[in-house]
């Protein structure tokens, strides 16, 4: 586990067990999803920033591995990177690994999105001042930039 990847960390509560005593699906969601919010907004793009430009991440897909079971009170740690962009029409992949505390990876994680314009309502491009900002993401070891 990349330790400088990790942008989250906590345990896991009660609301996100399931009736079979372990973290339940949508957890995990829950898990990359403030990872990726925690990611960007280190990396400068926080939801002030979002709301400032009325331009914010959508998902088209999500994709979910699972290799180990997690319990009620352990703690979790989500790591984040860019595995794919295309400069083109601004879409991207973003893989996350979540790991038991023992370091035991527990899921893979897999999204697809692409930045909306909230206000058209229509996939846009980011800004420019931006770009610098998305170079700073962590890539995966695989990473591809995707021209057409």
């Amino acid at each position: 586990m990349m330790e400088s990847n990790v942008f989250y960390e906590g345990q896991v509560l009660w609301s996100q067990i399931d009736a079979n005593m372990h973290v339940r699906h949508s957890a995990y969601a829950d898990f990359c999803a403030q990872a990726r919010s925690n990611m960007l907004n280190q990396m400068g793009l926080s939801l002030k920033e979002f709301s400032k430009k009325k331009i914010g991440p959508i998902l088209f897909r999500e994709e979910l591995s699972y290799f180990k079971e997690i319990g009620l009170d352990e703690r979790v740690k989500v790591t984040v990177e860019i595995s794919k962009y295309n400069k083109k029409n601004a879409r991207f992949s973003f893989r996350h690994e979540i790991f038991k505390e023992n370091g035991v990876r527990a899921a893979l994680v897999v999204v697809d999105g692409a930045w909306m314009d909230i206000v058209a309502r229509k996939l846009t491009h980011v800004p420019e001042e931006w770009l610098p900002i998305l170079e700073k993401i962590p890539r995966t070891a695989d990473y591809e930039e995707v021209a057409e």
